[in-house]
């Protein structure tokens, strides 16, 4: 069985109550080394503050490797080459480099600002220009709901990876074999950066299904038939959330794929026993 590596994906928290939650939920995850712990950056860089403090927390008081989310929205250039040498200074050598939504949600036309950076091939050049950043950047398994034809989104996976990205990450999505597809996909491109799954826990089907329908995520029938009727049953929604991810890296595991990243919300009740069934390959092909 080949080794299982993951990481995961928190938002920094907006209240006392919630910072608390954070960061017991790191310190359980602590001891079973993920790969490293991402921090988003909220919509137009809204974020940002909490996102630095958390990041350098992270940095400074865990073993954790911390990821830097950045965006091309809602700033110049300038300004975010300051956040950037900000965390390269406070030894901070992971950035997952996005453009970005449009600040009117997604799905708006997105147009970026005066003098900053128009896509994210453009940030990750300008932050290599920075530093020598380990940068991961976004791929899209179903297509980017704005891209044209698969040339074109594969074309611009392939400019970020010219710019200086190291590895990139995916939009959650359903079945295995969506992942595997797109897989064959970026090999026949010729891309051969790692390409990480991105795995959604979000047990309530109704959130789910409002950021599928926004990302032009697919969820087969079959698979929402599950969550039927368990609207008033958190408990056991959860433990069928974690019986999906489990199944889902068993599948693509079994394939070759070997590194999974957890889009966590920041539901430590899910991402904690997940990663100790991973580290402990339950459930997983011998």
């Amino acid at each position: 069985m080949p080794d299982i590596k993951f990481s995961f994906e928190f938002f920094p928290p907006k209240s006392k109550g919630m910072e608390k939650r954070l960061w017991s939920t790191l310190r359980k995850l602590e001891p079973l080394a993920p790969d490293f712990i991402s921090v988003t950056y909220g919509a137009g860089g809204s974020t940002r503050k909490p996102t630095y403090d958390a990041v350098a927390r992270i940095k400074n008081e865990t073993s954790l490797t911390p990821a830097a989310h950045l965006t091309c929205v809602g700033a110049p250039r300038a300004e975010i080459d300051k956040i950037a040498k900000g965390y390269w200074d406070a030894g901070v050598r992971h950035i997952v480099a996005l453009r970005g939504d449009s600040p009117e949600g997604i799905g708006e036309a997105y147009n970026p600002v005066d003098s900053g950076y128009a896509y994210g091939s453009d940030l990750v050049a300008g932050l290599k220009r920075v530093g020598d950043f380990d940068i991961s950047v976004a791929a899209y398994p179903e297509r980017h709901p704005e891209s044209a034809s698969w040339d074109a989104e594969l074309d611009n996976l392939k400019r970020k990876i010219d710019a200086g990205a190291t590895q990139a990450i995916t939009q959650f999505f359903i079945g295995p074999d969506v992942f595997l597809r797109y897989l064959d996909r970026v090999k026949d491109a010729g891309i051969t950066v790692p390409i990480i799954p991105g795995i959604m826990l979000q047990p309530n089907f109704h959130g789910l299904k409002r950021m599928a329908d926004m990302c032009g995520v697919d969820i087969p029938k079959d698979y929402a038939e599950l969550y039927e009727g368990l609207d008033d049953q958190p408990r056991i929604r959860d433990l069928l959330t974690v019986t999906l991810t489990t199944d889902l890296v068993s599948r693509l595991n079994s394939q070759g794929v070997n590194r999974f990243h957890f889009y966590t919300l920041n539901k430590d009740d899910l991402a904690h026993p997940i990663a100790s069934l991973l580290r402990r390959g339950a459930g997983l092909p011998k």
